[in-house]
């Protein structure tokens, strides 16, 4: 009559969870998660050696596991965004096994396969009843859609969900049902949701990136996508968010009401439904303490689960009906080819997460980013780190020009007779040159530290361990 167990220890060891498996973990609660360093530091008590971690992302929170990974605990790792002191470590040579990076949709796919199926997932929910079916909608520590977490639950051969807040059978406002769950562990805070926002989850108050964006709002309007209907995606990034405000002002003066958002959301999207500039959110992650209110309140704002999100293994998903969306780099190449894992000297600092499903599948790919930053340039003859092929990017829009893939002569045509000039990307590179000068040879080892894995599965690039 009820899968509640004593604490974690006895979830494990129920599980019977043993050396070298594969263990899972969602990062619905982001900077302020705590569920991942629970189950470690349990694990490590118990002496478990030698497992896979396949986290959909590792944050600063997560510091506890570069111990683990020295202590043994952890030998491999499998995610698709790492950031902070873990990845420093990472990039530092700590882990012996490379790492693998996937992206949001990969991830999804990936966990279909026997070969990668996961031995215990630990699921963290801000509700449950005592048969496991939960949400994240509510809850003292209610953080929003849990679409990252469906495919652990759906794919893992044993299912723990941690919650802090147990209520009465049945949970009415289900994410996850009780047909996946087999124990269900109560803990005192599963995290702290104030950390869910984090500074690039916030809008920007940088003039350059508000230049930027409203150059890109004025390219999506030339590029003829404004019209009735039009569904479309913003990064995380504070230029993409600050695009989505001058967007608005002109969907208004032209009388144009969108269809769908799709993604990560934030207030800034959720106002924009509330006042009718779009009629849905197709919602895989809450970005802030706004977009779960929402969620939990508006029937039009809808949780999805990454597969529905941004799988290429499905037969149909979200990111294949965006006419526009809008992405940030950390590097950019003349082949437009994006870097989002490193920065310019090769450290790692981010992931794909869904950058590369929604570009791919994005009738329009736009990419925001300053022509210089940190006395850098961004645009370069090549990333270190290719994260998004080149012929999945349409625009670059920076400071100081835009450049159109050549392989979109019609939009490129498009902007010119709308009186936007456009440059060829070589000419940002010689002028991003100009400014900053010739970036210096990026140094590394010869020790790989990452595997990049495109969305299908494929190989896209390694990245080198920092000197």
């Amino acid at each position: 009559m009820s899968k509640v167990v004593k604490n974690l220890r006895e979830a494990i060891q129920l599980c019977k969870l043993e050396d070298g498996m594969r263990i899972s973990f969602h990062h619905a609660l982001r900077g302020g998660d705590l569920v991942m360093n629970q189950v470690l530091a349990e694990l490590d008590t118990l002496g478990m050696r030698d497992l896979t971690l396949c986290a959909s992302a590792i944050f600063p929170v997560h510091e506890p596991l570069v111990e683990h990974i020295k202590s043994g605990l952890i030998a491999r790792i499998e995610t698709d965004y790492m950031s902070g002191p873990v990845a420093a470590a990472i990039s530092a040579g700590l882990l012996q096994q490379p790492v693998v990076f996937q992206s949001h949709g990969g991830r999804a796919d990936r966990m279909r396969l026997p070969e990668y199926q996961v031995d215990v997932a630990f699921i963290a929910a801000s509700q449950s009843d005592c048969m496991g079916n939960c949400s994240g909608r509510n809850g003292k520590s209610a953080f929003g859609s849990m679409g990252y977490a469906f495919s652990d639950a759906a794919y893992a051969k044993q299912v723990v969900v941690v919650t802090d807040e147990l209520v009465e059978y049945p949970l009415a406002d289900f994410s996850i049902d009780e047909t996946c769950v087999d124990y269900v562990v109560v803990v005192d805070q599963i995290g702290d949701p104030s950390l869910i926002a984090t500074g690039t989850t916030k809008m920007t108050r940088d003039p350059i990136q508000h230049q930027i964006a409203r150059t890109a709002a004025e390219v999506i309007e030339a590029s003829g996508l404004l019209r009735d209907g039009f569904s479309f995606q913003t990064g995380a990034g504070g230029a993409t968010l600050a695009t989505a405000q001058y967007l608005a002002e002109r969907m208004k003066k032209a009388g144009v009401q969108g269809g769908c958002c799709v993604g990560g959301m934030t207030g800034y999207l959720t106002n924009l439904l509330e006042q009718g500039y779009f009629k849905t959110l197709l919602d895989v992650q809450c970005f802030d303490l706004a977009a779960v209110e929402s969620l939990r309140n508006d029937p039009r704002h809808r949780e999805i689960t990454a597969t529905h999100y941004a799988s290429a293994a499905a037969k149909s998903s979200a990111v294949n009906q965006l006419d526009v969306v809008m992405l940030g780099a950390t590097q950019i190449d003349t082949a437009f080819n994006i870097n989002v894992h490193t920065d310019s000297t090769g450290r790692i600092i981010g992931g794909s997460g869904g950058h590369c499903d929604a570009a791919a599948g994005a009738r329009t790919t736009i990419i925001l980013a300053p022509l210089i930053r940190h006395r850098v340039p961004i645009v370069v003859d090549k990333v270190v780190c290719k994260s998004t092929p080149g012929q999945t990017v349409d625009i670059v829009v920076t400071q100081y020009g835009i450049a159109v893939n050549p392989q979109r002569q019609e939009l490129i045509a498009r902007l010119n007779d709308a009186g936007i000039q456009t440059v060829p990307i070589d000419e940002l590179k010689r002028l991003a040159v100009r400014i900053a000068g010739e970036p210096d040879p990026v140094p590394h080892g010869t020790q790989i530290v990452a595997n990049v894995l495109y969305r299908d599965g494929s190989h896209s690039d390694q990245i080198f361990a920092c000197k």
